[in-house]
């Protein structure tokens, strides 16, 4: 998916910039994951990405994380700079921390992608689908 091109100092990128591609990352996850659960209807797929990849549950699979003990220390520091990051609207629907944690969570994901971490992109984002489908995953880290 990268299409033989890399990223000039990945690990320099700021919080917003890693967010923005873990946004799309996660989404992608999710909705492969949804695809081959069986789920084909445009209105159930939306609904059901929904427990997934809003603002509320990325700041809930990040707190399962953090409680898990799952993070390493590197992690967290892109986690903080994903959470310092200004961006400088806030929807509606949320509040700030639950949207700074969101934008972390993102930032995260986007980190892990672009310094081509892949198993441990795996490993994150199959402990939050289990979090989230209600079957927790083991610790690992």
């Amino acid at each position: 998916m990268r299409l033989g091109k890399t990223i000039q100092e990945p690990g320099q990128l700021n919080g917003l910039a890693l967010a923005y591609m873990g946004d799309g990352v996660f989404d992608t996850y999710v909705r492969y994951r949804l695809l081959s659960q069986g789920q084909v209807r445009p209105n159930r797929l939306h609904k059901e990405a929904t427990h997934y990849v809003s603002a509320k549950a990325q700041s809930k699979m990040l707190a399962h994380l953090r409680e898990r003990g799952m993070l390493l220390e590197r992690e967290e520091n892109v986690l903080r700079r994903g959470r310092n990051a200004k961006s400088g609207t806030i929807p509606k629907n949320t509040n700030r921390a639950t949207y700074a944690d969101s934008t972390s969570f993102e930032a995260l994901i986007g980190y892990l992608y672009v310094t081509e971490q892949e198993e441990r992109l795996d490993e994150i984002v199959a402990a939050c689908f289990h979090f989230v489908e209600g079957k927790e995953g083991k610790t690992h880290g």
